[in-house]
């Protein structure tokens, strides 16, 4: 099973520490997030793991291959890599040039996916308690599958009673995007994205007209017309975007919290 963790993001929201560290590097409760979400990974079965990365990518290229940490092999310290401690295959899909935007790096990263017939897209600074075994049998049969819940926001996506994507809106300023010309947003299920997804590789060649960097809400937006995009819900999901430094203390307790350990 392969997945790939958005990791390439400037962490601007998380600064002073993004001066000096990647956003995925941030610790909670003495981790590193990319260190939790790998683990989460891992435990739902994903083997095989991209990671893209700009921001201080030369700190996860070490983090990934070259962990600090020891072990004792004959009383001889020897490092042990991440990938090692977790046992996937981890790689990296290199932004070190230019940042491509959640669309762009995820085409960037084709050589390393197309290999099968699906992959999971997580955000390095998302914390839940979602089941991602579940997520993933979900969305099996589908071009394309976004978990997504009832929490509150500006933006949100809209789906019909099918839960079949069907466009997008920002409350607070009454912007609706759609495929659909009459589309009646009143009418649609309104649903927050949660930055935890999946894609069929067969939506890939349909990316090949789109500009280097691009947004994949604006990619799935485009094609849900004509590609069964569908949002998925896990009741009682609980969820947190560690995407501001007020919210690291809270974002311990979350962890302590929920089922992530």
């Amino acid at each position: 099973m392969k997945a790939m963790i958005f990791a390439a993001g400037l962490g601007t929201r998380l600064k002073p520490l993004t001066d000096h560290m990647p956003k995925a590097l941030v610790p909670v409760g003495g981790r590193p997030l990319l260190d939790i979400v790998i683990e989460r990974l891992c435990r739902a079965g994903f083997d095989d793991i991209v990671i893209n990365v700009h921001h201080f990518a030369d700190m996860i290229e070490e983090r990934v291959r070259g962990e600090e940490s020891e072990r004792v092999s004959n009383r001889t310290p020897v490092r042990a890599t991440l990938a090692e401690r977790s046992g996937a295959r981890i790689r990296l899909s290199d932004e070190r040039k230019q940042l491509l935007e959640t669309g762009g790096g995820i085409r960037h990263a084709r050589p390393l996916l197309q290999d099968a017939e699906r992959f999971l897209i997580h955000n390095v600074d998302i914390l839940s308690n979602a089941n991602l075994t579940a997520f993933w049998e979900a969305g099996k049969n589908q071009a394309a599958t976004l978990l997504v819940s009832p929490r509150e926001t500006q933006r949100y996506l809209l789906f019909d009673d099918t839960m079949r994507l069907v466009g997008w809106t920002n409350v607070k300023t009454g912007e609706v995007r759609s495929p659909y010309p009459n589309l009646n947003a009143d009418k649609c299920h309104r649903l927050a994205f949660s930055g935890i997804h999946q894609m069929s590789t067969s939506l890939f060649p349909l990316m090949d007209e789109w500009p280097e960097k691009f947004s994949i809400i604006d990619f799935y937006l485009s094609i849900c017309h004509q590609q069964p995009i569908y949002g998925y819900q896990q009741p009682n999901l609980r969820l947190m975007d560690v995407g501001k430094l007020d919210t690291l203390a809270e974002a311990e307790k979350f962890l302590e919290d929920t089922i992530i350990k």
